[in-house]
């Protein structure tokens, strides 16, 4: 069952160049040490925000909104997230996705509706199994990479520098491979702590890799579209 778990009436920056709001989808397969949205993992059985809501918000919203991102949790762990998209396509608004990658099948489905997805990587490959908490999760990313570059949708990959986790070389690997497989939107993104965080890295941790100057040139010289956030 498709569960709504969480809703963002308005944002600028979870769908570039877009004002946009966000619906995340309860239910993921991964077990992600630093996921700040660590309460979705888990599937629900209730419906936190109704149907009947989620359609009227959606109807008073489209002459102020241009897009709406399905986040979650990982949306496409959902069966029927395709008709959910299909539906918010046919009020006019542009679709957005977030995804870590790892239902590729899917996402390939998703693409005639898709206008542009934000895919994590979570590290370099062979630390996938460290920072997803399952096991064989670099493969189904990278087939959801390779699909989304032979599509052509705009795209951007991003990566959660997590001091516990990743290493500068880590970062650097990751820029590496991205760039030499077209890649050209990439982000940085600072770990934030958050409620239930049991053993969070302190802020001089977190800061290296943003106060890096030589890290932070490299990697604006590998792509033609790099930020932090």
């Amino acid at each position: 069952m498709l569960t709504v778990a969480g809703l963002v009436p308005f944002t600028t920056i979870d769908f570039p160049g877009l004002l946009a709001a966000v619906l995340f989808l309860r239910g993921c397969p991964l077990k992600c040490p630093f996921c700040h949205n660590y309460a979705l993992q888990t599937d629900g059985t209730e419906t936190e925000i109704s149907p009947d809501d989620i359609h009227t918000f959606l109807v008073e919203r489209r002459d102020r909104l241009d897009g709406i991102v399905l986040s979650g949790g990982e949306p496409l762990k959902h069966n029927d997230i395709i008709k959910l998209a299909q539906e918010i396509k046919a009020m006019g608004y542009q679709v957005g996705l977030h995804t870590s990658g790892v239902y590729p099948d899917r996402l390939k489905a998703m693409l005639p509706v898709l206008d542009w997805v934000g895919l994590d990587i979570k590290a370099p490959w062979h630390k996938y199994d460290l920072l997803t908490g399952r096991t064989h999760m670099d493969g189904p990313v990278r087939e959801s990479l390779d699909i989304l570059l032979k599509s052509g949708i705009a795209m951007e990959t991003r990566t959660t520098a997590d001091p516990r986790f990743l290493t500068k070389d880590d970062i650097l690997t990751i820029g590496k491979t991205l760039a030499s497989q077209g890649v050209q939107d990439y982000v940085l993104q600072h770990y934030r702590t958050f409620d239930g965080d049991a053993n969070p890295p302190d802020e001089s941790a977190i800061q290296c890799f943003f106060k890096d100057q030589v890290l932070q040139d490299t990697l604006h010289a590998l792509f033609p579209r790099f930020a932090v956030r």
